[in-house]
């Protein structure tokens, strides 16, 4: 009766308030409402034809696919150019392992695999007269600058011979590759300021271009179509899930480092000479050379280091696209002659190809693209290869950065290289120090190279388009503490110093006596292979954050947070 009494006084009460006319229409509102929100959302939940979710594969290849794309999808939406090569060595805290590049060492019959690395056409220039392909200027003003230059190029040949002998009397019993760089380095600088200064009046690109030194040029790509080394295959066919997996084609990632010996920057693209259409074949492509062995069997050797991408300048620099590098050739001198002729060709062209690519993708990067996220517009540049009397000239233009996983096979684009044969600048100095044999061709091919103006300008969106459109570096942001710690550690992952503490390692005698055979039971397990511990899955962030002292801290000597804050993309 107690339970029954209390409902009826209940309902009683609620019958007088339903009654009351202010909540009447308060409740008459919300039903209203609840309508037309119920009558909008059946409008859009509902459609005249059945829309059903995308069904994926789950296989394990699939996911691993998707998440791959997931992660490139992650470092093209980071908004500044230093974050974004942070993001990219994220995963490895002693870095990747790596295919070393070098313009010190290119192996025999290189060219095919470079080609394949780089995903270029090579073409040999047919054209011996440079007059018809410099739209700049007229024939008769072109002799007239060649007549200009043709005595001071000579002194300068004269007078780096003097110097040479008189700076470096030993040069006999020097290396022959360091003879050769300092002299050719020599030659160089002398050839680029005689052309300066001759030139920039009539040509305002050049008094607007920048000039680098012994530069440092690096770059990383990912490379895939090789096939893998016997160690995946043995850990795959160890897996019951891998096993048909096993003989895939595998990535690997190539690093480029090169020191040439001056490089010309200007704000402006040079224009390039192959159009979209002809850049965007798929038949094409599929003549690019395929290299499927390990990049060891020709000679190029494995390394463990961060990834970097430096085109000679750091990030912010106003003068980014690069118009003219001068490379060295004195890799030659530590080749056989048992190579031939024809491979010391084609080792020239290897490295104009290798050289070139590099230099752009690190341009490239520094507009916000990178071996995952692929360029929007093509980018060229001027190559020459020299040791201060054979000269080879080279063009080079980037029209794609994909050459990894499935897209070595699917892509379409394809990028272009095309050069001279090697034309001495003369023939010998003699005795009384005088240059013979001069060959004017070499001056003519040098200045079609200086008055190529780079006219392309292109908007800050169109030319960056994977960057923020406010923030593009690091030195954009306005907390001091992110900017000081993002700027830290971009220029320590590109120093590429070694860690404080030695990499970890299984000792020789590990190998035989703990792993191989069970000999020492007893023993305390406390090393990373006892514990389950692979060191080389350590990502970047994983380390002991900086310690705040009480005296420092924003909040108060009492405050808890005694740990500066970390800013990894």
């Amino acid at each position: 009766m107690l339970s029954l009494g209390i409902r009826w006084e209940t309902c009683r009460k609620l019958q007088i308030l339903c009654t009351s006319p202010c909540l009447t229409s308060r409740l008459q509102s919300t039903v209203a409402t609840s309508t037309k929100a119920s009558n909008a959302r059946d409008n859009t939940e509902y459609t005249d034809e059945p829309i059903y979710p995308e069904i994926q594969d789950l296989s394990f290849k699939a996911r691993k696919l998707r998440e791959t794309g997931s992660w490139h999808e992650e470092i093209r939406k980071v908004p500044t150019v230093e974050e974004k090569l942070i993001k990219i060595n994220m995963p490895r805290y002693y870095g990747f392992k790596v295919v070393d590049l070098s313009d010190s060492k290119v192996p025999y019959n290189s060219l095919p695999a470079m080609q394949h690395y780089t995903r270029t056409i090579y073409e040999d220039v047919k054209s011996k007269d440079p007059l018809q392909e410099t739209p700049q200027t007229d024939d008769q003003k072109f002799e007239v600058y060649t007549e200009s230059i043709k005595s001071e190029i000579q002194e300068s040949i004269e007078y780096v011979n003097d110097y040479f002998s008189n700076a470096y009397p030993d040069a006999a019993n020097m290396e022959p590759q360091e003879r050769e760089n300092i002299f050719a380095r020599l030659i160089v600088e002398q050839v680029n300021r005689t052309l300066i200064n001759v030139l920039s009046s009539d040509f305002l690109h050049l008094q607007e271009s920048e000039i680098d030194y012994s530069p440092r040029h690096e770059a990383f790509w990912s490379v895939g179509g090789i096939n893998p080394p016997k160690n995946v295959v043995r850990s795959k066919k160890g897996r019951k899930w891998q096993k048909e997996m096993a003989n895939d084609p595998y990535n690997r990632f190539m690093q480029y480092s090169g020191k040439p010996f001056l490089a010309i920057r200007h704000r402006n693209q040079i224009t390039p000479w192959k159009n979209e259409s002809e850049s965007t074949n798929i038949e094409l492509a599929k003549t690019v050379p395929r290299f499927n062995y390990d990049p060891r069997t020709l000679g190029y050797v494995c390394s463990h280091q961060h990834l970097t991408n430096i085109p000679g300048f750091w990030p912010g620099s106003r003068n980014i696209f690069g118009s003219i590098s001068y490379q060295s050739r004195a890799f030659l001198q530590i080749r056989p002659d048992t190579y031939g002729v024809e491979d010391f060709k084609e080792a020239l062209h290897a490295h104009a190809i290798q050289s070139s690519y590099s230099w752009l993708l690190g341009q490239a990067s520094y507009n916000g693209f990178n071996t995952f996220n692929d360029l929007t517009y093509p980018m060229n540049t001027q190559t020459i290869v020299t040791n201060g009397r054979d000269w080879s000239f080279y063009e080079y233009q980037l029209n794609t950065l994909l050459v990894h996983s499935h897209h070595v096979d699917d892509n379409p684009k394809v990028n272009f290289c095309r050069g001279t044969a090697e034309i001495k600048l003369y023939g010998e100095i003699n005795s009384s120090g005088k240059v013979v044999d001069f060959n004017e061709d070499v001056l003519r091919h040098l200045l079609r190279f200086y008055i190529n103006a780079p006219e392309i300008h292109r908007s800050a969106s169109e030319r960056q388009p994977y960057l923020g459109s406010v923030v593009k570096y690091i030195a954009d942001y306005e907390n001091a503490e992110k900017r000081e710690f993002l700027e830290r550690v971009f220029k320590n992952l590109m120093s590429n110093r070694p860690r404080h503490l030695a990499i970890p390692e299984i000792y020789l005698w590990e190998k035989i006596y703990k792993i191989d055979n069970k000999t020492r039971v007893m023993e305390p397990k406390r090393r990373f292979f006892e514990l389950g511990i692979n060191p080389w899955l350590r990502t970047l962030d994983q380390h002991q954050k900086e310690y705040i002292p009480r005296a420092l801290r924003p909040e108060g000597p009492k405050s808890k947070k005694k740990w500066k804050q970390t800013f990894y993309p």
